[in-house]
């Protein structure tokens, strides 16, 4: 039965104290690359131990560039295909090394909406969601009973007669989400969930992306290439290049002082800026990174150096947004003074709670907090 009335609490989102819902170990995944006829070409490694630990409860978003090994990830993780070595770990049982009945039974802790979604156009939107049901035997009593709740939950009960092809783009996407949420899983795989639809209809699919979450208490794994998706509701983030994860964490952190090459070229962040020479006699020049999270975001913060400390500041980069529904602001900025007038300017800002680093000059005169 559904009962919303019983969704996780900001509280119980991510407990710690929680083992991991999904637990990636060592994963491996080779192909064979066939030539003309029936030539072979090598193998192809689409992922080289991958390892990632998602907390229950969590919107974890997975990015990468093309070809970078996200679908074979979501194909590994889902039970479609299974890795050459390491171990998938949802809810406690290791997919990777069960076949047959005990994989099929083991697979209903997870639901997949394709990137494609993979309606069946010949079967109406309530014969879509009852499919799982159907499959897994349940009688017709507790599949109506399923079924009906989760049209009314999706706002799809008027839609319970017509076809895929005639519903919106959201309407779909919605029809998707609750057919795999049918068999109740623990997880939520959700592959490229906002491409070819429009921002109104992104907006919408995100939010209930979330609403999912927060309601049927799953943790939901986001596989894009859309990072603006990525930035409006995941929790964390994990980076995938060539078959590895180069990088993961909170979103703030991967978003805001992405560390890996990978992740700094997926986000157009400077890795290095040069030193700027001082704008006058006597007057030094840092180039920062500064972040800020929450409420602080809207103070005048920057401002308030020249104000207080008489230095000279100069924005190179400022991005100024939300991430997951928290404000956040990234500035690059050349800040010009005496030593000691960016000294107390940096201690100014750390003791305020601003992560404060140094892109330029590379000495270390100045003590600056990562």
């Amino acid at each position: 039965m559904l009962d919303p009335s019983q969704g996780a609490t900001d509280s119980d989102v991510l407990r710690a104290a929680d083992p991991p819902i999904l637990l990636l170990e060592g994963v491996s995944k080779s192909y064979e690359r066939q030539g003309g006829g029936k030539d072979r070409l090598g193998a192809i490694e689409a992922l080289k131990g991958v390892d990632l630990t998602v907390p229950r409860g969590t919107i974890q978003g997975i990015i990468g560039f093309s070809g970078a090994g996200k679908t074979t990830l979501l194909r590994c993780i889902s039970g479609l295909e299974k890795p050459d070595a390491g171990r998938v770990v949802v809810a406690g049982t290791d997919l990777a090394h069960l076949d047959g009945e005990a994989l099929r039974l083991a697979r209903r802790q997870i639901g997949v909406v394709f990137q494609h979604l993979n309606l069946l156009h010949s079967r109406t939107v309530y014969a879509n969601v009852a499919l799982g049901l159907e499959m897994a035997g349940g009688s017709k009593a507790e599949i109506k009973e399923r079924v009906t709740e989760l049209l009314t939950w999706f706002g799809l009960e008027d839609k319970a007669k017509q076809y895929p092809s005639q519903l919106s783009g959201g309407q779909r996407q919605r029809v998707a989400v609750a057919r795999a949420l049918a068999l109740q899983p623990a997880v939520l795989l959700t592959d490229e969930p906002t491409s070819a639809l429009d921002n109104e209809t992104t907006t919408s699919v995100l939010n209930l992306l979330r609403r999912v979450r927060d309601e049927f208490r799953v943790t939901i794994l986001l596989i894009t290439h859309d990072l603006e998706a990525v930035r409006a509701i995941c929790d964390r983030v994990a980076v995938l290049e060539a078959g590895r994860i180069v990088e993961e964490g909170p979103i703030e952190d991967v978003f805001l002082t992405p560390t890996s090459s990978a992740a700094q070229r997926l986000l157009h962040s400077p890795s290095e800026l040069d030193a700027v020479p001082p704008t006058a006699t006597g007057l030094q020049s840092l180039v920062l990174q500064v972040k800020v999270v929450g409420d602080l975001a809207a103070e005048p913060l920057l401002s308030d150096l020249t104000t207080l400390f008489g230095v000279q500041v100069n924005i190179l980069r400022a991005q100024i947004d939300r991430l997951n529904n928290t404000p956040y602001a990234f500035f690059v900025v050349r800040v010009s003074g005496s030593e000691e007038a960016l000294e107390r300017s940096i201690a100014s800002l750390t003791a305020k709670g601003v992560a404060v680093s140094r892109l330029a000059p590379p000495n270390d005169r100045l003590q600056v907090s990562a």
